[in-house]
């Protein structure tokens, strides 16, 4: 960074040249100390001010070097290396546009300053002005074709805007010009992270730890391609490794949480998060995983100041969390859509890569595409097995692509035996699986994952269907124009509530598929096999622990306190939660000995142990959805409290579906008031029960023949409109 100097008052001069000999050297306390003495000779010694600026830029004294260096333009604007190095400057001052600027000057005075163009593509990236970053490598490049740097930082470019063939294309000249430029093989191998070809990734990886073993982002990018791998210790040990290479290391701390959460070691992730975050709390979307976390582990601590700080980030458009995480946390559809565009920009943008979809040649069904990485024993298949059964295969040709790793199970197999043709995709890139899906010639794709665990949105940006929709896995908007479709009914979204919503709504009578063969074990669970008080009112919820907000917990103290001897029979899927919501039950005056906790169970003995069970009470804002439907199958009648946005309105859509409106209240205040009702109220509650049960074979909610018609109905619609080239619209 040091620059030779213009010819000054001597005196000064001289002072300033030994400063500069001295500097060059490393030994910058000398070197400040001759030029403050040229500057008592000349204060207006330009070049001694701009080198005391890089000093101070490189002793991180970040807002002094940009102090000094613009007092050095002020006295002399003609140099471009004090350009260029304000714009450093500033940019470790968190100024980007004001560096950018900065770099324009360096360059408009010296066209040819090569290390200016490369830091001003930097910029750019940041900034995530991909095109100008890109013609700015493609500048220095046609100027300067051997400087491996603008290779690489190209490469990180065209991977950003998804081009991947050609970012290894220029990750491949970086490295012929340089053969030893760990950065590049690092950077290679994540774009074979994200082509899914693992093996090739690891290789990248190793390469660099043999050409640098202390490289902790290698490490840490290696452990993310074992994680996908499956090889889950092995991917923990190369966090672990770069962690202890690299301790302020905060993204290998989230890489680390985000293995740890997947595998349910929620306390160890929220530990990993936490770290994270306070390295660098510029890392913003840690900041949504370490609260969703939190939730799993029902550990409460500052939820209201946390959910506070994600509703301004957001509004910010701020990466805080993503939109599945969001759903349990805050009932706004606005916040929600906002959410789901901020992970379209960032994550998933429209992607141009494949060129045009064209339409069907006429084939004479309907190719008919489900996505999921969820085909096995999972919730979105014990919901939807039976609509790919039922499906009128003289009309659709059905096609699912399975997006998870590879699995055999009783499910599975029911799921696989429903199709045409079973595709296993979870080993393929993006663009490879919305190419096979356009040569299949699907006419329109069902996203069953949206925004949850392994799907894959990325898909969609590539339009692997001329009609695309969203259903059942994720209960809310994606945010995207690629996606034409939502299956709704009103209740889960009211005509009021449609402009949240980017695409268009197709009202079904009933939204949820459900399995009307689903077995319920004969076992009859005693109440002392389940550790429930031989007498007294059982409250239950099998809720996945991270939807029990403080609100609802709140709620449910409220109601056992004016229910004597009764208690609530809850699932905690690990023994921080447990030991938490007894707490937080003792906090709020109840006797930990009126919380039960039940243990996962064989999903026939679990549908049999609502049985035991007097009444289901939902959370909000993140209502029960499958849960709900199991507990309803069971016989035992769901209470819920209805918000705005989809999550918070599903039980209510069960309810209207089985026609039990009574359920459904609109206020915690209602909710409580109709639970202690019907706990003391016998009468009332048997009769609430009879009707679940002359309700259960009689309406539309289990109806899987009526399902089906109607969202058949809704699809050879679709498709006629696409057909004739007309827009997506609200159906019907």
């Amino acid at each position: 960074m040091p620059v030779q100097p213009n010819p000054k008052h001597p005196k000064a001069q001289a002072k300033f040249r030994q400063g500069l000999a001295l500097h060059e050297k490393g030994q910058l306390a000398q070197a400040e100390g001759l030029y403050h003495a040229a500057l008592l000779i000349d204060p207006r010694h330009a070049e001694s001010i701009h080198h005391l600026g890089i000093l101070a830029l490189q002793t991180q004294h970040y807002d002094y070097a940009v102090q000094l260096i613009r007092q050095s333009i002020d006295i002399e604007s003609a140099n471009p290396a004090a350009y260029s190095n304000l714009g450093m400057a500033l940019e470790d001052t968190h100024q980007p546009e004001a560096a950018l600027e900065a770099y324009d000057h360096a360059i408009a005075l010296k066209p040819d300053n090569i290390e200016a163009m490369i830091n001003r593509g930097n910029v750019l990236q940041t900034l995530k002005q991909w095109d100008r970053a890109l013609s700015a490598y493609d500048c220095i490049i046609a100027q300067a074709p051997n400087i491996p740097d603008a290779y690489n930082n190209r490469g990180n470019v065209l991977r950003a805007l998804s081009r991947h063939e050609e970012a290894l294309s220029s990750f491949n000249q970086a490295i012929r010009l340089k053969p030893d430029f760990v950065q590049a093989y690092n950077n290679r191998g994540i774009i074979y992270q994200q082509l899914k070809r693992f093996d090739a990734a690891l290789k990248e990886f190793d390469h660099a730890l043999a050409l640098q073993p202390h490289y902790a982002q290698a490490l840490s990018n290696r452990g993310i391609v074992l994680k996908e791998l499956g090889q889950l210790d092995q991917a923990l040990q190369s966090f672990d490794q770069a962690i202890a290479l690299k301790p302020d290391y905060a993204q290998a701390y989230g890489n680390r949480g985000g293995l740890l959460q997947e595998t349910r070691q929620y306390a160890a992730a929220y530990e990993s998060y936490d770290r994270a975050i306070e390295l660098n709390p510029g890392i913003t979307a840690l900041h949504g995983k370490r609260l969703h976390t939190q939730m799993h582990l029902c550990l409460w601590k500052d939820f209201s100041a946390r959910c506070e700080t994600i509703t301004s980030d957001i509004k910010r458009h701020e990466p805080v969390i993503d939109p599945f995480s969001l759903l349990s946390l805050i009932d706004s559809p606005e916040l929600q859509l906002r959410a789901a565009q901020i992970a379209v920009a960032q994550d998933y943008p429209e992607n141009t890569t494949l060129g045009d979809i064209q339409r069907s040649s006429g084939h004479s069904k309907i190719r008919l595409g489900y996505f999921s990485p969820d085909f096995r024993n999972h919730p979105v298949s014990f919901l939807t097995v039976e609509l790919f059964e039922k499906h009128n295969h003289d009309h659709f040709e059905l096609i699912a692509f399975s997006l998870g790793r590879p699995v055999r199970d009783a499910m599975q197999y029911r799921v696989a035996t429903a199709f045409d043709q079973y595709v296993e995709v979870g080993d393929k890139s993006d663009t490879e699986i919305a190419a096979l899906a356009r040569e299949l010639g699907i006419d329109i794709a069902v996203d069953l994952g949206g925004y949850t665990i392994h799907s894959r949105p990325g898909v969609f940006a590539l339009r692997a269907a001329p009609v695309q929709i969203g259903y059942i896995g994720y209960l809310g908007t994606m945010g995207a124009s690629y996606y034409d479709y939502i299956f709704a009914d009103k209740t889960l979204i009211p005509p009021a509530n449609r402009h949240f919503y980017t695409e268009k709504i197709v009202y079904l009578p009933s939204y949820q598929s459900n399995d009307s063969q689903r077995l319920i074990s004969d076992k009859a669970w005693t109440r002392n096999a389940l550790n429930l008080p031989e007498t007294g009112f059982v409250f239950c919820c099998f809720n996945n622990n991270y939807k029990f907000t403080p609100a609802t917990f709140d709620s449910w103290m409220r109601i056992l306190k004016a229910v004597p001897d009764s208690v609530m029979f809850l699932y905690a899927d690990n023994a921080v939660a447990q030991a938490n919501l007894v707490k937080e039950a003792t906090h709020r005056g109840v006797e930990p000995t009126r919380l039960v906790f039940g243990t996962l169970l064989p999903r026939e003995e679990y549908l049999a142990r609502y049985r035991a069970c007097d009444l289901f009470l939902d959370t909000l804002p993140y209502n029960a959805g499958t849960t709900a439907s199991d507990a309803l199958w069971a016989g035992l009648p769901v209470l819920t409290c209805t918000g705005q946005s989809f999550a918070a309105r599903m039980a209510a859509s069960l309810l209207m579906a089985i026609d039990l409106p009574e359920l459904i209240t609109d206020s915690y205040a209602a909710y409580e008031a109709r639970a202690i009702e019907y706990a003391t109220n016998p009468v009332s509650l048997k009769a609430l029960k009879q009707k679940l049960s002359d309700h259960r074979d009689t309406t539309a909610l289990f109806n899987s023949d009526l399902c089906c018609a109607h969202i058949e109905a809704a699809l050879i619609e679709m498709h006629e409109r696409e057909q004739q080239k007309l827009p997506a619209t609200l159906l019907p």
